[in-house]
């Protein structure tokens, strides 16, 4: 349920942006009239629309994050605070400019911010957030904890990178596809090698006594 809420935002950008870009006219009046308000200049073209509306819905699916655990008293981590504060801050830049740009960043601060979170936790005060994740699960040297924490900074930083490199590079339609398929690919073949990396360095099981 959890990865699913944690999800739902992306899914629903992917969803609309190809909805409302397969249908550009429509989506264009139906942003003008509901949501002329919000744009400069009170008129949405057919190019904008589909940004526009899945940004939209990006932000609308954030604050709901947000707010139902806020409801179900549950603690909101430092990475949906910041992801709200960038898709608030770029998506509503990105809505009133009529300019994808701006929530075509919202990646790349995310990704920049995770690396920073890491590397100064690590840097300045000596706390692995890796191992306090998962150091519970998995027994690690404390050098391995360390390796572990900076390929994470690193894979965060070169994501940021990528990501930016493909919004300025190809159209909002692939950049759309790469947002989802793309960098969730990437970090699941990163974590599967991470995964094989430390079954080399976990602790061999005790043999079970007859």
């Amino acid at each position: 349920m959890k990865l699913l809420l944690d999800f739902l935002p992306l899914i629903l950008f992917f969803v609309v942006f190809k909805g409302a870009e397969g249908h550009a006219e429509a989506a264009a009046a139906f942003a003008t009239e509901h949501f002329g308000f919000l744009v400069s200049g009170g008129t949405v073209g057919p190019q904008e629309a589909p940004v526009l509306l899945a940004t939209l819905v990006v932000m609308i699916a954030t604050l709901a994050q947000a707010a139902i655990l806020k409801l179900r008293g549950k603690k909101i981590d430092l990475m949906l605070w910041i992801s709200l504060v960038l898709v608030v801050v770029l998506g509503g830049a990105t809505v009133w400019f009529h300019n994808e740009t701006f929530i075509k960043w919202k990646p790349t601060g995310l990704h920049w911010a995770m690396a920073l979170t890491l590397w100064i936790s690590q840097a300045a005060f000596g706390k692995n957030l890796i191992k306090a994740m998962l150091g519970s699960e998995l027994q690690l040297p404390d050098a391995i904890w360390l390796r572990l924490n900076r390929a994470w900074v690193l894979f965060f930083a070169v994501m940021g990178v990528v990501n930016l490199y493909v919004a300025y590079n190809f159209s909002t339609s692939a950049w759309a596809n790469f947002k989802v398929f793309g960098v969730t690919g990437l970090i699941v073949l990163f974590t599967l090698g991470q995964g094989l990396y430390l079954g080399k360095h976990l602790p061999p099981e005790e043999e079970s006594k007859p």
